[in-house]
């Protein structure tokens, strides 16, 4: 049953209130001064506490402070007599949420209190989702046994509390938003924004309005005011991925922001101060990017307070199966599966295959073996089609290593020229074929230097 508290120094007014309120199905309990009020909230810890603004002792501004302090957030609705108003709006600016004025209408009293109860159950239901998230990103959930991910895991817990910068470093697919996230959550900046966005995925053009803002008559086109996503995330946490591919001209205003905690919105004159706490992550060799002139050098050693490298799913192939099975719960609740498992056949695999994706591609082939199942346990036959190995008699299961071993990146690099020649030169085709993303595929490309030439050699 909703709670509520009435605060009023007036004996006659506040049985009137109780009779009210509880005739409306509201359990009530009531306080003639805001001392007496502080105590009965911490035993009861009422919805709402509806208060005259004028009391013997502590006023009802004061109150609504008091109780702000002692984090029992109930809503706080005023009361006042007609003289007074001005001091009730100003405490709405210290955040009451209504105020009525004596003699009091009762339905107006009680409009005001359910819609007061209203906020209550969404202030409830804020709460319910944070602790989900909180619970969803939490350090130890993340999924991985491996010595790699295990060293990964320590180090997000002792920065994830702290406001330290970090980059993230990995492979497209290895989870680097996913650990960014959980370092939000973990942190007391849990409450405020997290903000996500991809350094490579916006033109360069429109990069630096979408981070910064502007101002009208900024540009062509630009009429009002519009805030940029670092000041739309004050308090909160700015996840750049991709920061490899961050612009020249933005990494220095993005290196202002660490230095500074400041910001000008394209064509402002005034500089904005910011509370954001920024994350990092790039899948290229930012150590180049520096030779090359392309990455500012003081920059990265800005971001680089804490590093964090996420191997690729290749190199701690043993948290397979705990990954699959996260992924078949995942997916049956989604689809309304029964799915129990992966037969062994199977799962040797998933285990076996190369993951040019990595945990990205991985869901993606467990989410339509799970679709597609017809049975109890994902059979080989569920994932034979994902997995390009096994088809047109490319059979990695039956592949025997020579006693000289193999150079690991030059079979990679053949199999992404053989993927180019065989799609006609078409990128996408080509990324399909080795079951994995068009940008994850360019990076490869591009990683090994391939030159464009090379893209028409016949398979040989």
């Amino acid at each position: 049953m909703s709670s509520i508290l009435v605060v009023d120094d007036e004996p006659l007014q506040r049985d009137i209130l109780k009779t009210i309120l509880e005739d409306s199905g509201y359990e009530t309990h009531t306080a003639s001064s805001g001392e007496e009020a502080v105590k009965i909230a911490k035993v009861f810890n009422p919805d709402v506490i509806l208060t005259d603004l004028k009391l013997g002792g502590i006023s009802g501004v004061e109150l609504l402070s008091k109780v702000q302090e002692d984090h029992m957030a109930p809503v706080v609705i005023i009361m006042t007599a007609y003289g007074t108003v001005s001091s009730a709006v100003e405490a709405i600016k210290k955040g009451a949420f209504d105020y009525l004025t004596k003699p009091l209408d009762k339905d107006v009293l009680l409009i005001t209190v359910k819609r007061a109860m209203e906020r209550v159950e969404l202030l409830k239901e804020n709460l319910h989702l944070q602790k989900a998230l909180f619970d969803r990103f939490k350090i130890e959930g993340i999924i991985g046994h491996s010595k790699k991910m295990i060293e990964a895991v320590e180090i997000m817990k002792k920065v994830s509390p702290s406001p330290a910068t970090v980059l993230i470093i990995g492979e497209s697919g290895t989870g680097k938003e996913l650990v960014a996230r959980g370092m939000h959550y973990n942190n007391a900046r849990r409450t405020k924004p997290f903000t996500a966005i991809n350094c490579a995925a916006i033109p360069e053009n429109l990069l630096e309005s979408e981070l910064f803002g502007y101002e009208p008559g900024a540009f062509t086109g630009a009429l009002s005011r519009r805030i940029g996503l670092i000041e739309a995330t004050d308090g909160g946490t700015l996840f750049l991925d991709e920061i490899g591919d961050l612009p020249q001209i933005t990494q220095s205003k993005i290196l202002r922001v660490l230095q500074d905690k400041e910001i000008r919105r394209l064509g402002g004159k005034d500089t904005v101060r910011v509370n954001v706490r920024i994350i990092a992550a790039t899948n290229k060799d930012i150590g180049k990017e520096m030779q090359k002139g392309s990455f500012r050098e003081d920059l990265y050693y800005r971001l680089n307070v804490v590093t964090i490298e996420l191997p690729p799913l290749r190199d701690r192939k043993e948290d397979i199966p705990e990954l699959a099975d996260f992924f078949i719960k995942k997916y049956n609740q989604d689809f309304g599966k029964r799915v129990k498992g992966v037969e062994d056949g199977a799962m040797k695999a998933l285990i076996e295959y190369y993951w040019p994706g990595n945990i990205r591609q991985l869901e993606s082939v467990i989410e339509r073996a799970v679709l597609m199942c017809e049975s109890s346990f994902i059979k080989l036959k569920d994932i034979k089609s994902e997995l390009r190995y096994l088809q047109e008699g490319i059979g990695i299961l039956d592949f025997d290593l020579p006693d000289k071993g193999i150079n690991f990146e030059d079979m990679e690099k053949e199999l992404l020229k053989k993927a180019m020649f065989k799609a006609n030169n078409v990128a996408a085709k080509a990324a399909r074929l080795l079951g994995m993303s068009y940008k994850t595929f360019w990076y490869r490309w591009e990683k090994f230097g391939i030159d464009t030439s090379s893209k028409k050699e016949k398979d040989s």
